[in-house]
């Protein structure tokens, strides 16, 4: 039951990222996290994000641009090996707070409360019209890539603060997808391998049928999207989502997932 949620959630996200500002992380990971350990479900879904991501490079192109490669890309991809290690460290430590809610006690850890939050915080990036109408000038893109690599190594989301970094550097639309879907790849290229070393006893492999049924499922969204579904735009669908990942990030932060 669990492997076929997760499925359905992956064709889902991959699906509505063609079409609204949600990622395939910022969806993908809340489901995993039901089901395993926070640092395991951020670990997971890497490994999906970036194989997602090479395959929407074959349906969109590689047109990229280099300017933006080295200015945003390479400060993202070191900046997402810190953020790695920085949840490695957060991942080690002990209960912050404990409570109780009638029978019922909960703890909640310094990894789990930190990731909770960062799910909310970047859910209401991606919804609230004003976040979205925030842009940079090209001049802080060096800036952008480190706040952004340094996130989406800590917690997998980083789309929203690229996008905001991006919008402005005059790249077509094309080009605009292409590169921040390379961009995305670099930062899983640099955070999975301590992913790897920190959260598993032996490594990924361990989970090859979840993922490979995963990483189908996504491919089969990120398909639909491309084929069916460029010009919707699911608003209602976006608020829906939103309400719901702010209620899992919720539940993350304070224990009950």
């Amino acid at each position: 039951m669990a492997t076929f949620i997760i499925c359905i959630a992956a064709l889902f996200a991959s699906l509505l990222t063609f079409f609204s500002g949600f990622g395939l992380g910022t969806i993908l990971t809340p489901v995993f996290a039901v089901f395993f350990p926070i640092e395991i479900a951020i670990s997971l879904t890497a490994v999906i994000h970036l194989l997602n991501n090479i395959f929407k490079l074959f349906l969109v192109g590689i047109t990229k641009e280099r300017d933006i490669i080295f200015r945003f890309g390479i400060p993202s991809m070191i900046a997402s090996f810190i953020g790695a290690w920085t949840l490695s460290k957060l991942a080690v430590n002990g209960i912050i707070f404990e409570y109780s809610l009638g029978t019922l006690v909960l703890s909640t850890s310094p990894i789990r409360f930190c990731i909770g939050l960062l799910i909310i915080l970047f859910t209401l990036l991606e919804l609230i019209p004003r976040f979205k109408s925030i842009h940079f000038d090209r001049k802080y893109l060096s800036i952008g890539g480190w706040i952004s690599g340094y996130f989406g190594g800590l917690s997998g989301n980083q789309g929203a603060l690229r996008s905001m970094f991006l919008i402005k550097s005059g790249l077509s639309k094309e080009s605009f997808i292409a590169t921040g879907v390379f961009i995305a790849c670099m930062v899983d290229v640099a955070r999975i391998p301590i992913y790897s070393t920190s959260f598993f006893n032996k490594n990924l492999w361990e989970y090859k049928w979840l993922l490979i049924s995963t990483v189908i499922s996504a491919f089969t969204g990120a398909y639909l999207g491309s084929i069916l579904f460029k010009k919707i735009t699911f608003a209602f669908l976006q608020i829906i989502v939103s309400i719901a990942l702010i209620l899992v990030g919720l539940l993350i932060g304070f224990g009950f997932i």
